[in-house]
């Protein structure tokens, strides 16, 4: 490989090293973002259920609380309505009625009980009754005891005391009796429900506490969880640097592998004898076939150069043997 190469690899590694010395460092910092991200949910999840817990029980508080309301009305409404009959009777007792409105539902009472039972009394002993003034009579007992059945129960849910038209004096007094009994009540009731609003008051302050505490949290966990989101999108656009790197790496390895190889292969080749190599043998021996100077046990030219100096000192010896015979 060049130099240049090397050079190229080795900057290369570099900033992968740099890359994933800082791919580590993000990793941390989305760690610790997802662990405070956790932290202020667990947080704002204690602080929900104690909100929850403190709103059930000022439910519960304010609950109860409407319920003495209800009855100091209630103690009320029975109060005034039996001032507004004490009037009527002070103003029956006095002998003139009274200005403005209408009559109580007990003194109405009262009164339609009265005149159904005059009149029931009229059809049942005066015998000189036509039968036109009968059935008017009979038409009108109706009509009262229509309106009877009517404010019964009206007066049944005041739970208000039954009076004695016949004895003003003592009714007015027993309806004023009454009438402090309810008023006193109703004061009670009406005492109890503050003290319930004392009760309720700085739990309705730390319900707004723990809410504002819990959006605190809540926004400490998004942050966070923002916070972590961020640095991911970064993790992953690092990785696919890294990523980029790594398979530049890779390929330049791979080639490098591939020229060694190469080479090795080439210089294998090249230092293989005839012997070790069948391709290298086979073109040697068809060469030798081609130029017809091969034997068995060497060529022919090496042969002759063995037999010519025998065959030199063979006729050496002849001519000398011919000379002596002469």
């Amino acid at each position: 490989m060049s130099e240049d190469g090397s050079i190229q690899s080795d900057d290369l590694r570099t900033r992968l090293h740099a890359m994933e010395t800082k791919l580590r460092r993000m990793r941390e910092q989305r760690g610790n973002h997802n662990e405070n991200a956790k932290r202020a949910a667990d947080s704002r999840d204690s602080v929900q259920n104690q909100g929850k817990e403190l709103r059930e029980r000022i439910g519960e508080r304010l609950e109860a609380q409407k319920e003495v309301r209800t009855r100091a009305k209630t103690h009320q409404a029975k109060r005034d309505e039996i001032q507004k009959q004490i009037g009527e009777l002070i103003s029956q007792k006095r002998g003139r009625k009274r200005d403005g409105g209408t009559k109580s539902v007990v003194i109405q009472l009262s009164e339609t009980i009265g005149e159904i039972d005059r009149i029931e009394n009229q059809i049942m002993t005066d015998g000189n009754l036509s039968l036109k003034k009968e059935n008017r009579l009979l038409k009108k007992l109706k009509t009262l005891i229509s309106k009877r059945d009517e404010l019964m129960p009206e007066v049944q849910e005041l739970q208000v005391i039954e009076i004695d038209l016949g004895d003003m004096e003592g009714s007015i007094q027993l309806l004023r009796s009454e009438a402090d009994a309810e008023h006193k009540a109703m004061l009670e009731a009406n005492k109890e429900a503050d003290e319930i609003w004392e009760e309720v008051k700085p739990m309705l302050e730390e319900r707004d506490f723990l809410r504002a505490e819990g959006d605190r949290l809540h926004a400490a966990f998004v942050s966070s969880r923002e916070s972590a989101d961020n640095v991911h999108s970064g993790i992953k656009e690092l990785l696919d640097q890294v990523n980029e790197i790594r398979d530049e790496l890779k390929a330049q390895r791979e080639e490098r592998e591939r020229i060694i190889r190469e080479h090795n292969e080439s210089v294998r080749m090249a230092t293989k004898t005839p012997d070790e190599d069948e391709e290298l043998a086979d073109s040697l021996t068809e060469q030798l076939l081609e130029s017809g100077s091969i034997t068995l046990g060497g060529t022919r030219a090496e042969i002759s150069e063995r037999e010519s100096p025998r065959k030199r000192k063979k006729s050496r010896r002849l001519g000398t043997t011919r000379g002596k015979r002469d």
